[in-house]
């Protein structure tokens, strides 16, 4: 059975891990619904969400980006980065939306072309940028998978978790 790792508990897993990369603050809990995607059709993958359970607490930051940079690395090696571009549900004043996603997003894709690191990208309809990231990862990454549900970059993260695992 995979594991569901939330911050700020570093725990050793075995098997594939995915990520669960994409907008967190203005955001809707849209990992929730991933992480129960996953329960109910990839049991055996763990599933590493960065959505802390309860209110941010500012004063855990440094916890907080050393806890995804591990994840995101476990991921990298072994197992698969999802980013679901969620579309804005709250406006968080002095902060661009999806800022920390989008920078992460350039250096996974970056990672990807460098070392083959396996990403899917889901695109809610209405996300700010989107046509332009389709458009790049389309000219640069031609096998990333881009998809526009949650539930398809679930399906798609899984199937490239399961090869992962296998090879």
């Amino acid at each position: 059975m995979g594991a569901v790792l939330l911050p700020p508990t570093i725990t050793p897993i075995d098997g594939p891990l995915v990520f669960l990369a994409g907008p967190i603050q203005g955001a809707p809990d849209w990992q929730s619904e991933a992480i129960r995607w996953f329960t109910e059709h990839a049991p055996t993958i763990s599933v590493a969400s960065p959505r802390r359970p309860g209110p941010r607490i500012s004063s855990d930051y440094i916890a907080q980006v050393d806890w995804e940079t591990h994840h995101l690395r476990r991921a990298a090696g072994h197992g698969v980065i999802l980013f679901w571009l969620a579309c804005e549900a709250v406006n968080v004043p002095g902060r661009a939306y999806a800022q920390t996603s989008r920078f992460e997003l350039a250096e996974w894709k970056v990672r990807h072309e460098r070392d083959g690191t396996q990403l899917v990208i889901g695109i809610e309809d209405g996300f700010s940028g989107a046509r332009y990231i389709r458009h790049r990862f389309g000219q640069d990454c031609p096998r990333v998978p881009v998809v526009p549900s949650l539930l398809g970059a679930c399906a798609a993260a899984a199937e490239l978790a399961r090869i992962t695992a296998a090879a």
